[in-house]
């Protein structure tokens, strides 16, 4: 019998080592094959909560968060492009220029989540923001990308529209932050097994691997 898994995964659309430990965390889980059952839910973490609806220029950011210069920022990029085409994520740095606001992704991730198609729009989200230079906090942008993954185009706009979920997005955010998340991805596996960062496909195998070992099924 295959273990039960359950995994948090908290993120950022706007946070590129985010999608190479989701594709990472995925690649590893392909390769245990069978042996483990993983149900894997994302939960909200916002990189900048104060960005205003313009979003800001991405050197500028990036120099007034962490300091970095315009060099250092190329290398970053070049390093998380390397990282994301070993794993079949394709980052385009040409395209992505600003910084935005992703409050809204996260009402429209967790509306998504009650229809089970959560991981399907999270991807779409990662693609649009990285690999397409769009901007995720434009509601036309994020329609598009809920009917291309089966939600009622009706409903999305009504949503966006309105303030459904903000509550449940800003109880998730402070949860995860009382609990000391404060820099992501964070992966929590079975509510008490915790890694950071977007590890390598083999460090994910190897967590899951043991903890399948230690722990066979869920309680």
């Amino acid at each position: 019998m295959a273990t039960q898994m359950k995994i948090d995964f908290v993120s950022d659309v706007s946070c590129p080592w985010c999608i190479i430990g989701l594709k990472a965390l995925e690649q590893a889980v392909d390769k245990i094959g069978d042996d483990i059952n993983v149900d894997v839910t994302f939960q909200p973490f916002e990189l900048n909560p104060q960005m205003g609806p313009e979003g800001q220029d991405l050197f500028e950011h990036l120099a007034q968060k962490y300091g970095s210069t315009v060099e250092q920022s190329e290398q970053n990029r070049e390093a998380i492009r390397a990282r994301g085409e070993a794993l079949g994520f394709t980052f385009r740095m040409d395209r992505l220029e600003r910084i935005y606001n992703t409050f809204d992704t996260h009402r429209l991730l967790h509306f998504a989540s009650l229809k089970g198609c959560q991981t399907e729009l999270k991807h779409a989200l990662f693609d649009a923001y990285f690999t397409d230079g769009e901007n995720p906090s434009d509601h036309d942008v994020l329609i598009r990308l809920a009917e291309q993954v089966g939600l009622d185009v009706t409903e999305t706009r009504e949503l966006l529209a309105s303030d459904n979920y903000a509550d449940d997005v800003r109880k998730q955010e402070q949860f995860y932050q009382s609990q000391g998340i404060h820099a992501v991805p964070a992966v929590i596996i079975n509510n008490r097994h915790l890694i950071e960062g977007g590890q390598p496909v083999e460090v994910f195998e190897r967590a899951l691997r043991q903890i399948a070992e230690q722990q066979p099924e869920l309680t």
